[in-house]
């Protein structure tokens, strides 16, 4: 069984990440949490979390061209050899073996693309994104990107810190893990990192993360102050759009829209559920108020062999740092009322994926373990989507 991860570990992970980190996801495994299954071939390695019955894999594998199936056979069997299940959350496409046998691809979302080149001839023909910023310059907001060496000064980092916990304190909903974790000092020399100030005073804040094989970046952390001016957000993401533009950037994403696009049954019903609790349309919908140039579709993909359900309770055990028990008493006092999660449906940030954690925490309350038991082994099977060949894109 692998080890958990080392500084050496991560070193070598930064170097594959930095030839072959093609998924959104890939230099999220940078941070803290994650372990390394070590390819034989040793040009490839699949970045993981342990939630105790199951290897949850984030995104792909990381890997040189032509070895990812390859990878993701080893993985498989070395969890198989560990008794645990496995699965890779977040794949960009449906992924197959080195035997060319294809794992099962359950859609969980999709994330919005921009080439931000033309991001200037966009917002001028977007009059309503330009009257939030004009309302966030108004009121004194100011963006100004901070350098690397600013970001370890303490002084900035203290900043930074209570911006964080002044954001979480304003959900309801306890910390996650996994891929939603809220590490912007992580390997500060390779983000760009944005800051809005009003009258000296730290308002938001927007990570963005390299994804190297493309050229591209990802926004992985969109922070606001729950009292600052409206537009604030909005003038952050702007502003890294400008800078990738000057940059010739001509890939970025905001990251995922969870339940959105095309999803089967089961995931439709917990977006459903979910309602009361989190707008999962909300979400999508701010994205989609920057008008991306396309929506590529994400995947949860496992072997054909394991239940799709219980996959999809090893995910979110990843999310909730190993325990949906746990994580649903840790919010339950945090809220004030249940109702205070749908406030802020429209925020960008870590808590997407809110709604099926409760979901599933709700379906296990008003079930048996014996019930639960039999409806893995009569709804799995309906609820495993056909693999299928290529992402799905959908035009803005």
């Amino acid at each position: 069984m692998p080890e958990a991860s080392t500084g050496d570990d991560r070193a070598h992970a930064l170097a594959l990440v930095s030839k072959y980190g093609a998924c959104a996801t890939a230099f999220q495994t940078l941070e803290p949490g994650f372990r390394y299954f070590w390819c034989a071939n040793g040009e490839a390695c699949v970045a993981y979390v342990d939630t105790g019955s199951a290897w949850v894999a984030a995104g792909e594998p990381i890997a040189a061209p032509g070895c990812a199936a390859g990878a993701v056979d080893e993985f498989l069997a070395a969890a198989r050899s560990a008794g645990k299940r496995a699965c890779f959350f977040g794949t960009e496409q449906p992924l197959a073996t080195a035997q060319c046998e294809s794992l099962r691809a359950l859609g969980i979302g999709e994330q919005p693309i921009w080439d931000p080149r033309t991001w200037r001839e966009s917002l001028a023909g977007h009059r309503s994104l330009r009257e939030q910023l004009r309302r966030a310059r108004a009121k004194g907001v100011r963006v100004r990107e901070l350098t690397a060496e600013e970001l370890e000064v303490p002084e900035q980092r203290e900043r930074v810190r209570r911006l964080s916990e002044r954001w979480q304190a304003a959900h309801a909903m306890a910390k996650m893990g996994f891929l939603v974790q809220v590490e912007p000092f992580v390997c500060a020399a390779q983000r760009r990192t944005f800051v809005a100030e009003r009258a000296g005073e730290l308002v938001g804040l927007a990570s963005a993360i390299p994804v190297p094989a493309r050229g591209g970046w990802f926004l992985e952390d969109l922070l606001r102050d729950p009292l600052a001016p409206n537009g604030t957000g909005e003038l952050l993401v702007h502003s890294l759009m400008q800078w990738a533009s000057d940059a010739e950037c001509s890939w970025l994403t905001l990251g995922l829209a969870p339940l959105a696009g095309r999803l089967p049954w089961l995931l439709r019903w917990v977006r459903a559920c979910s309602s009361p609790l989190y707008d999962f349309g909300g979400l999508r919908a701010y994205k989609a108020k920057f008008r991306p140039s396309s929506w590529q579709s994400a995947y949860l993909c496992y072997p054909p062999t394991q239940s799709a359900l219980l996959t999809l309770v090893d995910t979110l055990s990843a999310f909730a740092c190993g325990s949906l028990l746990g994580f649903g008493l840790a919010t339950l006092s945090r809220s004030r009322s249940l109702l205070r999660a749908r406030s802020f449906a429209a925020q960008l940030g870590p808590w997407a994926l809110l709604g099926p954690i409760w979901a599933t925490i709700a379906a296990a309350g008003y079930a048996s373990l014996a019930a639960c038991t039999a409806a893995i082994s009569n709804v799995s099977n309906s609820i495993t989507p056909r693999s299928r060949s290529a992402p799905r894109v959908i035009g803005s």
